[in-house]
Order: C-alpha cells, then sequence, then structure tokens
C-alpha cells in the first residue's frame, strides 16, 4: 500500500452564523513536480520533443580538467572524459561508468613573455575547439541518428550533449568567456555586465558548439557545487572570518579546532586552519560540521549565524530530489545566507563581492536543477578520483618519455585484464554428499589395485 497516496485534506466550503464547515476529502490529483534524473528536467523534455517520438535521447556528459601527474608540478595533463546521463546518479558515480576519451594538447612556451601575449592565448583557445572538433565530430556525423543493439533490441537514438561538467576556468574555455572576474562580462550563462554583477566579451576563436543543434553551451557548462561552494565561496567565507578578527580571536578559533575529540569519520585539524589554502573538499565539507560552534561569540551572533545559514543551504544543495516548494527553500536558504555574508565580509572583499562564482549560485543554479534535475547528477566530486586511475598511477608505472601513448597503452592493458576476469565464470563448489556405499574391499586385497 502506497501510504503517500492516502493523504487527505480539507477545505471550508460555507461560512454561517460565524461557523465554518469545512469539507474533508482526498484530492484526485496528488501529484507535485519534481527534479532528480535528468530526464525529469525540462532540457530532457524539450529536446525529447525535438526529434521523432520512437527514438530515444543519449545525453552525453563531458568532463575535462588539467592536473598535474606528479608531486613536484613539474608535468601535467589535460584529460576530456565522457559519460552518459542515461545511467542512474548512483551507478554514473561509479568509476567505471565513465571513460577517457582523451588528452587535450598542451603547448610549450619558450618563456613567460610568450605566455601572456595575445597570440598565443587565441592560439591555446583555438587548439582546444579544434581538438574538441577532432574527439566529437564522429558522434555528430548522422543527423538521423543511430541504432544501438541493448539486450537483443534495436533502439534508436539520437546523440544530444547535455551537460559539460568542471570548474569555472574550464567552463570559461569551453564557452570561450573571459575567465577574469574583472572583466566587462563574467557570467557565460547571462552575460550580465560587470557593474550589475556585471560587459560579456567573447574571445575572438570561433566555438566549436556554435554548430551542434540544440545545444545552449552556456547553459550547459553548469555550475559545478564542488568548485561553488567547497574549494570557492566558503573558502572565502573562512578567509574573510579570519579577515574580521583580532589576532586573540583568530588563537582562540585555532585553539578550539585543535581541542575538538576524535570522532569515527571526521577529520582533526590539529595545527588549526593555519593550512587552510591547501584544504581538500573533503576537508572543507569537514569543516562545515564543527565551525558553527568555534566562531561562537568571537565576534557578533551574526557571524555562527551566517555558518548556520550556510549549513542549511549546503544540506538543501545535497537533497536527490527536488520539488518546487524545495527549489523555493534552496532559494530562500540561498538568499538569507547572502544577506548575512555581504553585511559581514563586503569590507573584506577586494571587488565588493563581484566574483563570478557568487552571482551564478545566486542567480542561476535552482533553474539549472529545473533544467537539468538535481546537483548531484552534474557535480565533479566523483569525477576528480579518476585523475589517480587514468592519469597519476599509469605516469608513475611510465619512463617519463612518450608519457601519453604509455599511459594509453597501460589503461588499455588494465581495460583487457579487467574484462577478461569479468567473463570468467567463478562456479560455486558443490558439497559431496555420499548416501551409498559403491563397493568395499579388504586392505589386504588392496595389491590388486597395483598390477
Amino acid at each position: 500500500m502506497n501510504i503517500s497516496q492516502l493523504s487527505y485534506s480539507k477545505h471550508c466550503i460555507l461560512v454561517h452564523n460565524n461557523r465554518k464547515y469545512f469539507i474533508n476529502y482526498r484530492p484526485i490529483k496528488n501529484w507535485k513536480k519534481s527534479y532528480a534524473e535528468q530526464n525529469s528536467g525540462n532540457w530532457w523534455k524539450y529536446t525529447e520533443a525535438s526529434i521523432p517520438s520512437s527514438a530515444c535521447i543519449l545525453s552525453l556528459i563531458l568532463y575535462s580538467d588539467a592536473t598535474t601527474t606528479d608531486t613536484l608540478e613539474k608535468s601535467s595533463l589535460h584529460p576530456i572524459y565522457i559519460s552518459l546521463e542515461n545511467i542512474s546518479t548512483w551507478r554514473r558515480n561509479k568509476e567505471d561508468a565513465k571513460q577517457l576519451l582523451g588528452y587535450f594538447l598542451i603547448l610549450f612556451i619558450k618563456n613567460e613573455k610568450e605566455k601572456t601575449s595575445p597570440e598565443f592565448k587565441k592560439l591555446v583557445r583555438e587548439t582546444f575547439h579544434k581538438s574538441l572538433k577532432f574527439l566529437l565530430d564522429p558522434l555528430f556525423e548522422n543527423e538521423n541518428g543511430i541504432d544501438y543493439k541493448i539486450n537483443n533490441r534495436i533502439i534508436w537514438f539520437f546523440l544530444k550533449i547535455s551537460t559539460i561538467i568542471g570548474d569555472w576556468p574550464e567552463a570559461c574555455t569551453y564557452s570561450l568567456t573571459y575567465k577574469s572576474a574583472s572583466s566587462n562580462f563574467p557570467c557565460h550563462f547571462c552575460l550580465v555586465q560587470k557593474n550589475d554583477l556585471i560587459d560579456t566579451i567573447l574571445e575572438p576563436v570561433e566555438n566549436y558548439f556554435w554548430n551542434i543543434l540544440n545545444l545552449n553551451i552556456y547553459a550547459a557548462t553548469v555550475p559545478d557545487r564542488m568548485h561553488h561552494l567547497d574549494l570557492g565561496l566558503y573558502h572565502y567565507q573562512i578567509e574573510f572570518t579570519k579577515g574580521i578578527l583580532e589576532r586573540s580571536s583568530i588563537d582562540k578559533m585555532n585553539e578550539r579546532i585543535e581541542t575538538i575529540p576524535r570522532y569515527p569519520g571526521l577529520k582533526i585539524f590539529s595545527k588549526g586552519l593555519q593550512s587552510i589554502a591547501r584544504l581538500t573538499a573533503s576537508e572543507h565539507r569537514d569543516l562545515m560540521k564543527v565551525i558553527v560552534f568555534v566562531v561562537d561569540g568571537l565576534l557578533s551572533n551574526d557571524l555562527s549565524e551566517v555558518y548556520v545559514k550556510w549549513n542549511e543551504m549546503y544540506i538543501l544543495s545535497r537533497l536527490e530530489i527536488f520539488k518546487e516548494s524545495d527549489l523555493e527553500k534552496f532559494q530562500k536558504a540561498i538568499n538569507e545566507w547572502i544577506d548575512l555574508f555581504v553585511i559581514l565580509f563586503r569590507k573584506k572583499s577586494d571587488s565588493k563581492m563581484k566574483f563570478p562564482k557568487f552571482y551564478s549560485w545566486i542567480f542561476h543554479i535552482v533553474d539549472t536543477i529545473r533544467e537539468y534535475g538535481a546537483i548531484n547528477g552534474y557535480t565533479t566530486e566523483t569525477y576528480e578520483s579518476l585523475h589517480k586511475s587514468y592519469l597519476k598511477t599509469p605516469y608513475r608505472l611510465s619512463n617519463k618519455k612518450g608519457i601519453k601513448e604509455q599511459i594509453m597503452k597501460t589503461i588499455w592493458r588494465k581495460a583487457i585484464i579487467k574484462r577478461r576476469v569479468t567473463e570468467e565464470l567463478h562456479k560455486t563448489p558443490t558439497a559431496l554428499i555420499y548416501t551409498s556405499k559403491l563397493f568395499e574391499f579388504k586392505l589386504l586385497e588392496a595389491s590388486i589395485f597395483f598390477e
């Protein structure tokens, strides 16, 4: 029995002699719009309407991020991965549901002067989009879609790029907008003017994604919670907090952090917040669990309240299903946190709070949920771990010459081994039970078996 379908309500039908008369009823239509997987969002609805009714959408996710391959940070690679939104979020978050597509070129520079020259910057962007064209063009060669055989059934698919995941600089590279917060139009979503955060100026390079039908590259480069919140706005909040506190209060804050007792699953910051610049996203999330008590009483009540408001907003951002009422609550939580954040820290911000992540989270994240579903479906948290399997570990196994070729061979061999292992049938040993004798003989007659 579905308990949720047994809800009853009452409605005032009449007021007579100062007495209200209510009708108790069970709603005939008892449903609400919710956003979870991508196919519950508006993008899927509109895209599905643009293809034949007998066809299906094969929704592609792209993720790329340049990273170092060694601890000395002298060598780096720029991988791009691909996954499918048709796979449910819980399954897609596993490593084998994502595949390495290739490595972008990293151009060699003679000196710093060449690196900062407009000509070199333009060449980097052109090379990036030419690489995208080479990698992705085969997917869109057939305008009439493609047929896939799945479980002995032929399904007609139309390939569509739905979301592109990455940090803010990566999103600007895809959309070819200026990365600097001081540019005329810093936000690639709406191209709002800087003064309003905030003239968005596009880079003088042809964008590969302009040629793909039904793809708005500026909306597809979705906000990433890990880079926007964990490593972005929350990091700013901690730094601004240290900026408005006196030295004695900062010492007291560090003492409180150091004295927090050990607890399973909770990271202990034994040296306080002295090394905050090197904290990972996971460590920032651990800090969220204790920071309200750490800053309590150090300044005004607003300081601890801004962290309470942050936690409320952050918890809502991790919901797996959003109803319209949840989105309203989420936007309200964002606005309440923003109000306190601006009051407390505006003077400590050199840009007077005019930074792109701040703006895009306030004005675009709720609309992005309506468009592409819950945030958990397009966060880089699970993609960052791919660097270990597809970059760092294979790099350590190489002889540091012809790195890309060696890494690709290592990954290829690993995939072959994994496939062979999964194809092997592991039979469960069957216990042998003897119910009767087959024959018997005397030990004195055993010699007959050796003749």
